[in-house]
């Protein structure tokens, strides 16, 4: 197997199921983390190497491997390497090239970059992805043969799901930082906060199930992960430990996992007070954004864009928690018009199936969406509008 983004909190997880399951890891692609990617090399004694900058290559360690860098390199890796399961955890949007090169060889997919989906999703195979995310994992877990009514994803409210409305704007990047219930990287525990990781869940859901009635709920406790609402009025629901071992193992063997103890069993008379509660858009603004995104999923390349540049910002200390959204919003505003949005009519159908051609000859504005050249020149020219307009939300510090 491959694992893409080795050495985030997804990829060390892939590689302690590996080993528990016998699976040999043939190639491991990594960012800046290079003494962890040295450690994981040493145990996993991987064929192929890829690392994001080549000013990292004198600190590694390849002990054999051939080693590639940068996106290109990813994708060489990608060729070099037999492996026919692809892991790409790789974060934000540089993750959407890796998952086009691996579907265009014919390799297995398994998912846990959100932004492919966000910002690509009509071009890939949806039909052919196994998706490494606690919510689509449990949506998958609970298909049957019944016909699905609506699809229902739960969030936890992130770091600020009790404090004051009027404090959320000016919160710190540490206290942004502090998931109740959740240890992730940054930039997705900054989203759960935002509640723009439920809004790129939704989509994401969109595009692996086909189904545009999609919604959300706050659960506090993470314990329930993904609900189905069937036509004949019944509702089942997916329980388990806030652990992303159980997705991955599936992805890695389903047949083994289903066999496996992979966690502990849930003690439900330890479960007080389950609750599902509709999503503030008071106190989490981004989520107005629900509809809009599922009736226009190709907006998702601006959302994403956008987040990211206004993200690194925050992280950085340059704008307060508040101005995030108001960069999206902003950047929405700008250049939606390019995309089409109003001539834009995805049918839930497409989403399985990313070749689809049945969009009218009018919407021509989305066709320039129609290969990842120009999603990446959207993207680009979305990230220096931004860039360009970030003082203008510094001076809210």
């Amino acid at each position: 197997m491959i694992i893409l983004g080795s050495t985030g909190s997804i990829g060390c997880a892939a590689l302690e199921i590996a080993k528990r399951f016998g699976k040999k890891v043939e190639a491991l692609a990594a960012g800046r983390n290079i003494a962890l990617l040295n450690k994981q090399i040493l145990e996993s004694a991987p064929a192929f190497v890829c690392i994001a900058d080549e000013v990292d290559r004198a600190q590694l360690e390849p002990r054999g491997a051939k080693v590639f860098v940068g996106s290109e390199g990813i994708c060489e890796l990608l060729e070099s390497a037999q492996s026919s399961l692809v892991i790409n955890a790789i974060v934000g949007f540089a993750g959407l090239k890796p998952s086009l090169h691996t579907q265009k060889l014919g390799k297995t997919l398994a998912l846990a970059n959100k932004e492919s989906l966000v910002s690509g999703g009509w071009l890939l195979d949806t039909s052919k992805i196994l998706p490494i995310d606690s919510e689509h994992f449990g949506l998958w877990y609970l298909q049957s043969a019944r016909v699905v009514k609506r699809l229902i994803i739960t969030a936890s409210g992130g770091a600020f799901r009790d404090a004051p409305l009027e404090s959320i704007a000016t919160q710190s990047k540490s206290s942004a930082l502090n998931h109740p219930n959740w240890k992730m990287g940054a930039k997705i525990t900054i989203d759960s906060a935002s509640m723009m990781n439920k809004i790129f869940e939704i989509l994401e859901a969109f595009w692996l199930f086909g189904c545009k009635d999609v919604e959300a709920f706050i659960e506090r406790s993470s314990s329930v992960h993904a609900l189905i609402e069937f036509v004949d009025g019944s509702t089942t629901a997916h329980f388990a430990l806030p652990d992303m071992r159980l997705p991955i193992a599936y992805a890695i063997d389903a047949k083994k996992a289903a066999q496996s103890k992979i966690l502990e069993s849930m003690d439900l008379s330890q479960i007080l007070n389950l609750t599902f509660a509709p999503i503030d858009s008071a106190r989490y603004p981004l989520y107005t954004l629900k509809d809009r995104l599922l009736s226009a999923p190709k907006l998702g390349v601006i959302v994403n864009a956008s987040n990211e540049v206004a993200i690194a910002h925050f992280l950085a200390d340059r704008i307060c928690f508040g101005a995030i959204s108001e960069v999206v919003f902003d950047a929405l505003e700008a250049f939606a018009g390019e995309i089409g949005e109003s001539s834009e009519n995805s049918e839930a159908s497409a989403a399985k199936k990313s070749s689809d051609t049945s969009e009218t000859k009018g919407a021509n504005k989305t066709s320039a969406l129609g290969d990842y050249d120009s999603i990446a020149s959207l993207d680009a020219k979305v990230r220096a509008y931004c860039q360009e307009k970030m003082p203008l939300y510094a001076r809210e510090v």
